[in-house]
């Protein structure tokens, strides 16, 4: 399988997507190096070569669009992730989380269907790999600690504040 990969330059550093031959992420997140990337796609859709390009289109946009504000723009591009079925579940609702409306790790995983499955909810933010626009930043601790996040508190925080805007 092919795919192509991009980088956009946003408020908080270079942004990278790779997306499939039909245009899906892949991976995303706030590096320029496919090499922090490639790794973390499923194997089962794991590209056996990226190429780059300057612009993937509407994803671009996207990106773009949302670092600016508009923060729904992210909302409708499609996402190619798998693994267990409640990874996957948990990743499609957490694409339902909207923007300045984070919630916690329990509450997550309440709305994924297994309220006792806290660290499973952790689990899914953390083996998520198409950043953004599968928003684990959205999800914090109880009592406000934001938890985790693979590109670093800061860019977590910058994201909470963009969306409480």
């Amino acid at each position: 399988m092919n795919a192509i990969s991009a980088v956009t330059d946003t408020p908080i550093g270079p942004f990278t997507t790779i997306v499939d031959s039909h245009g899906s992420v892949l991976a995303s997140g706030w590096t320029d190096r496919i090499d922090d990337l490639a790794p973390l796609i499923h194997r089962s859709l794991r590209p056996t070569d990226i190429r780059s390009a300057t612009d993937l289109g509407s994803v671009s946009k996207a990106v773009d669009d949302y670092h600016r504000g508009d923060l729904t723009a992210i909302d409708d591009v499609p996402v190619a992730q798998q693994s267990g079925e409640f990874l996957v579940h948990a990743w499609k609702i957490l694409r339902t989380v909207p923007a300045g409306s984070p919630v916690t790790y329990s509450e997550f995983a309440a709305m994924s269907g297994r309220p006792a499955a806290i660290r499973g909810a952790a689990s899914a933010c953390a083996r998520n790999a198409a950043a953004l626009f599968v928003p684990c930043h959205r999800v914090f601790r109880i009592g406000g600690a934001l938890g985790g996040f693979r590109w670093g508190l800061p860019a977590k925080k910058w994201l909470l504040a963009h969306e409480q805007g």
